[in-house]
């Protein structure tokens, strides 16, 4: 065998390609991931691997930049929260999703969460929040019942091609829907103060958002949040 013939059938050096439907543990997912810097989000979901398509504006950037304004001013005024954008959430040794966004109680106030050594979340985060579009049936679906069975204890979806909302609270075991008051307004049980104006946020109308916001910002039961989350 001549050396060109040997290097024509020597493997390939490296993991293989992080490609979507394939059945990895999690370390093996996190090193085809570590690889492949050109993907830009990838999660392991019950074993199963999905590669994000490239996203949209209106379906994905736009309603993703109005949540996290919302909740940025929600983080910003209630200390011993933080707040992360498509962090790496390892769950279990079978799921490893990448939310859009995600609302903690820090560990030193109580939450369940804490960063790795690496730098990536490990546990629950108190709210998972997915912009859902060609996404939706992981979203709805598989993702949902990941979140529930870890203990993500609200967990809302939007879904960007039907302009509506989903907001679940966990409660037994079992998620349960949040829906408006009379007001129109979704308020957070894990996070008092949280509330959301639902028509106005799919309305775009944001500053009828961040006016709402402000209000349950000001709220007794936000200041006593606050408090406890200080005293622990």
């Amino acid at each position: 065998m001549t050396i060109a013939q040997a290097k024509a059938v020597s493997p390939p050096k490296g993991p293989p390609p992080l490609e979507s439907g394939d059945r990895l543990t999690r370390p093996e997912f996190e090193r085809r991931y570590a690889a492949a810097p050109h993907i830009r989000k990838a999660e392991l979901i019950e074993g199963t691997v999905y590669v994000a398509s490239p996203l949209r504006h209106e379906q994905h950037g736009k309603p993703h930049s109005r949540i996290m304004t919302w909740l940025g001013l929600y983080q910003a005024l209630t200390p011993g929260l933080d707040l992360s954008v498509e962090p790496t959430v390892r769950l279990d040794l079978e799921n490893e999703p990448q939310p859009d966004a995600v609302l903690l109680i820090k560990p030193e106030s109580g939450g369940q969460t804490r960063i790795d050594s690496d730098g990536y979340l490990e546990g629950a985060p108190e709210l998972a929040v997915e912009i859902a579009a060609s996404s939706v049936s992981i979203d709805t679906g598989s993702k949902k019942q990941v979140y529930r069975r870890n203990g993500v204890l609200e967990y809302a979806i939007w879904q960007s091609y039907e302009n509506q909302l989903e907001w679940f609270g966990l409660n037994d075991g079992a998620y349960q829907r949040l829906t408006p008051d009379r007001d129109g307004i979704i308020r957070s049980v894990v996070f008092p103060g949280l509330w959301l104006a639902e028509a106005a946020l799919l309305g775009d109308d944001m500053a009828q958002v961040l006016e709402v916001l402000q209000a349950g910002l000001a709220s007794p039961e936000h200041g006593a949040f606050v408090q406890r989350l200080q005293k622990a």
